[in-house]
């Protein structure tokens, strides 16, 4: 009887062995058959206001990868607000790379089951590949705005986004928030302030490159609320209305990356994937993100710019608010701060 059972186990061991010898040699070929392909394609969605940065960066890697292997790389590109982008990944958009503008919205697709728990240690600096802050963007000199208090007087007119649809306009609306709450002012008073700079908001736009269409196109409201980012794009493509950023407090607006591990697996697209997401934290790509605004986290590349970027006095994060977990559950959930505020002022 024992003979038998030693026969059996040493039968199942084996079978084992080959089943282990056969998964790695599939993934082996796996991986030689994704760079001996004369073409790989990627999928990169991203919000709306990094496609200036991304329409240069790409060819840089594409060139870089083409030396490396011999492998021509194309990669598709998705662009929208960011919340709509997340829900569209979410849904059935087979990215096998997102770039988008808030970490909260990566962790739905995490949650989702698409992306593996623990992405931000899979890349340099938490996987936050670029910065900025908010700007104030005045229609002329006559508007009188060179601080958050000024947004709640009578005859100012603010665009900002839907923080529903828009993650842009998540990091406005905590930029608001936090100006009073992180200079010592009470949740009353920060609720209040928000109220009243909300009351004075004339229309909810999408996202953040419809905000600028609704203010520099069509003439809407006498101040845009946006990424410095933006305006700093907005002036290189003529737009030069005045702007003013605010430096007593402000908001670091932090933009993660991440590879989307159950489409990069279906597409067997990991290997290129990964390395287009490490390509982005590069002095190359990092200079393309300064160049069109965006405040670089290569520390390296910063001190490059520092004149195209005011210092911050106070600088403050998600994290001084609590964290995106405490910071969706109180403010953007349904029936949550923004929703009550709305109705206050609707």
């Amino acid at each position: 009887m024992k003979k038998t059972k030693r026969r059996s186990f040493l039968g199942w061991m084996f079978v084992g062995l080959l089943t282990s010898s056969a998964i790695a040699g599939c993934s082996s070929a796996q991986s030689e058959s994704e760079t001996n392909q004369s073409e790989v394609k990627l999928t990169l969605v991203s919000y709306a206001v990094t496609q200036s940065a991304y329409e240069q960066i790409i060819p840089q890697f594409a060139q870089e990868w083409k030396a490396k292997t011999g492998q021509d790389v194309v990669i598709e590109q998705s662009y929208g607000g960011s919340g709509s982008q997340t829900r569209a990944v979410i849904d059935g958009l087979e990215a096998d790379v997102v770039a988008l503008a808030l970490a909260l919205d990566t962790k739905k697709i995490e949650e989702a089951g698409l992306i593996e728990p623990g992405w931000e240690q899979e890349l340099p600096n938490d996987s936050i590949v670029h910065k900025s802050v908010v700007a104030l963007v005045k229609r002329d000199d006559n508007v009188k705005v060179s601080q958050w208090s000024d947004l709640a007087k009578d005859g100012i007119q603010p665009i900002t986004a839907n923080p529903k649809t828009s993650g842009g306009a998540r990091w406005n609306f905590l930029a608001l928030w936090g100006a009073v709450s992180q200079a010592g002012g009470s949740e009353q008073e920060a609720e209040l302030f928000t109220e009243k700079v909300l009351k004075n908001v004339p229309i909810l736009p999408k996202d953040a490159r419809e905000s600028s269409e609704v203010f520099y196109q069509q003439g809407q409201g006498n101040i845009l609320i946006n990424y410095e980012n933006e305006v700093v794009l907005a002036q290189q493509k003529g737009e030069s209305l005045p702007y003013v950023i605010p430096t007593d407090y402000n908001i670091s607006i932090d933009s993660p990356v991440a590879v989307v591990d159950a489409n990069v697996d279906k597409h067997g697209t990991r290997e290129v994937a990964q390395a287009f997401a490490e390509f982005l934290f590069t002095p190359e790509a990092q200079r393309e993100f300064a160049k069109v605004g965006f405040r670089p986290v290569d520390q390296t590349v910063a001190k490059e710019f520092t004149n195209q970027y005011p210092e911050i006095k106070n600088l403050f994060t998600v994290q001084n608010l609590g964290g995106w977990d405490k910071i969706q559950t109180k403010f953007f959930d349904d029936g949550a701060v923004f929703d009550k505020l709305m109705n206050k002022v609707n």
